[in-house]
């Protein structure tokens, strides 16, 4: 086995710090950028998301996947798949890809339609959307993180969510609470109309 001189290790040390100096900074100007104008991602969120949502819970679940990849962290410990021990870590922020998309989808829809993604109709927003996944050869929901276009990472975001399970079932399941042992038999009472509306 073959040691690494103190000196090989500074220089290794050092030459790794501005790289992970600069993912960082990239990172926090990408999450900026999809903070900043959220017009783009709102407009994103109304051509894919249920249009059931209506426009509140739509801009709702627009700012809960913005508070998502601000939280994101390169490097964190995932839970391992179900029949597997092996333990994964989360890659390389997906924001700085997600932010120049945005950027895309924009700069596309002035170019061919005259004016911002935000002012397309449902249908000319859906087009382009549907040509950068075609682009991409993107035809399914993955986890979010790994998601190759925004509008995907937005969708898994949706339905990876409590919200998302009820609104399926038509039923207050609400996923990931911890129910009383005794009430566990008990079937899931159904929505009330304002959340189904």
């Amino acid at each position: 086995m073959r040691f690494l001189s103190r000196r090989a290790f500074v220089g290794a040390l050092a030459a790794a710090i501005p790289t992970a100096s600069l993912i960082r900074h990239a990172h926090a100007e990408a999450v900026k950028r999809v903070s900043g104008d959220v017009s783009v991602l709102q407009a994103l969120g109304e051509a894919v998301l249920p249009s059931e949502l209506g426009d509140a819970r739509i801009a709702s679940t627009v700012r809960g996947f913005q508070r998502w990849i601000a939280g994101y962290r390169e490097g964190a410990e995932l839970l391992h798949g179900y029949g597997t021990s092996k333990l994964e870590q989360s890659g390389p922020t997906p924001a700085t890809r997600w932010a120049t998309q945005l950027d895309a989808l924009d700069a596309t829809a002035r170019r061919t339609h005259g004016q911002a993604f935000a002012a397309l109709t449902m249908t000319q927003r859906r087009a382009l959307i549907q040509s950068d996944l075609n682009a991409l050869k993107a035809d399914r929901i993955t986890a979010i993180g790994r998601a190759p276009h925004v509008a995907l990472a937005l969708l898994a975001h949706f339905y990876g969510s409590v919200e998302a399970t009820d609104l399926c079932y038509d039923a207050s399941i609400s996923r990931q609470s911890c129910r009383p042992l005794a009430s566990s038999t008990r079937k899931p009472l159904p929505l009330a109309p304002t959340r189904r509306a």
